[in-house]
């Protein structure tokens, strides 16, 4: 997705859900010294999963495991993550520029990690490092803690755009929103151990960032995190009606001054349209996640405008959640 990312960091408190740890939790962080400023770190009140924030970045995170590694990942997950946003913001400049298939000149981990996710769809569309940054962030955290400890599950949920840890006989299943002003589970989709997605992401303009397209959600499988981040968004943005009277749009400019899609006109509105107008933007969106799919740059995508669906490649995130939910738990609902 492309962020509303400021080099000014928040440092303020943000009421969240989060509860102090308690006696007995396997999770206890220790500063490991570096730098002057600690983002927030805590248990959430099921004492299972962490909850990491600073600024506009929001994680959360659950291992599973012997207790002693599932510590030691969310230790290493915390220490990973405090700075990580000040090494994005030296490099703000260079993120928000439009990249360059053949080169990069970023040196972070993980703005060279935004960067490769991108410079595929760079050659023949308008894309910055920036519409890979959610799931670049979930990546590098998900790496520190395979690093730090083995474990059975593990996902890093950074608003919606997940990276994956699934080892033999493990899944994943997740209610698909949508839209984020209505609260309904549209569909679920599980992702089994055996199949190669390890990456999650949602974009549409009803989301935190901005969309050039009309998609209410397109939420893309993809065999990392930073890889389906890119493709929501490119997918996302192909689902539309160029010129339409019912569409209103504004240079993304106007509403964030410093975004990185300058004057560009992103979607505000969508009116009324027909059934074949809705058609015809779905499969152009479609028809580019047909694309990714035969590229390998993509192992599905549900695309999502007025009520109406499109799913293309894995069938795992075809069915029905009237279906799909029997006998399941829906661990995460993601909204676009």
């Amino acid at each position: 997705m492309i962020r509303a990312f400021s080099s000014e960091v928040d440092t303020g408190s943000r009421k969240e859900k989060a509860s102090k740890q308690e006696s007995g939790a396997p999770f206890r962080f220790h500063r490991n010294g570096k730098g002057s400023r600690l983002p927030q770190i805590a248990l959430l009140p099921d004492g299972k999963r962490l909850h990491l924030q600073d600024g506009p970045i929001d994680l959360v995170i659950e291992a599973k495991g012997r207790d002693e590694d599932v510590s030691a990942a969310y230790q290493a997950a915390a220490e990973r993550f405090t700075g990580l946003l000040d090494e994005l913001c030296a490099e703000l400049a260079e993120l928000r520029t439009a990249a360059d298939p053949e080169r990069c000149a970023l040196k972070g981990v993980v703005a060279r990690r935004m960067h490769a996710a991108v410079a595929p769809f760079a050659a023949d569309c308008f894309i910055t490092p920036m519409a890979a940054v959610a799931g670049s962030v979930a990546e590098e955290i998900l790496d520190a803690m395979l690093e730090a400890a083995p474990l059975d599950r593990a996902y890093v949920n950074n608003g919606g755009d997940i990276a994956l840890h699934l080892s033999d006989g493990e899944q994943f299943t997740v209610g698909l929103m949508d839209r984020p002003d209505r609260h309904g589970v549209m569909r679920a989709m599980t992702v089994d151990a055996d199949m190669p997605v390890r990456g999650i992401a949602t974009s549409g303009r009803h989301g935190r960032s901005f969309s050039l397209g009309i998609a209410d959600a397109v939420t893309v499988l993809a065999r990392t995190a930073s890889q389906a981040d890119a493709a929501a968004t490119v997918i996302a943005n192909a689902v539309d009606l160029p010129d339409h009277p019912a569409i209103l749009r504004v240079p993304a400019s106007e509403l964030q001054p410093d975004s990185d899609l300058g004057a560009r006109l992103v979607t505000r509105d969508v009116g009324p349209l027909a059934e074949h107008e809705i058609e015809q933007a779905l499969e152009a969106g479609s028809a580019r996640a047909r694309d990714l799919l035969m590229s390998g740059l993509i192992e599905g995508a549900a695309l999502r405008l007025l009520g109406e669906t499109r799913i293309v490649g894995a069938t795992g995130m075809g069915a029905p959640a009237s279906h799909a939910l029997q006998g399941q738990t829906t661990e995460h609902m993601l909204r676009a």
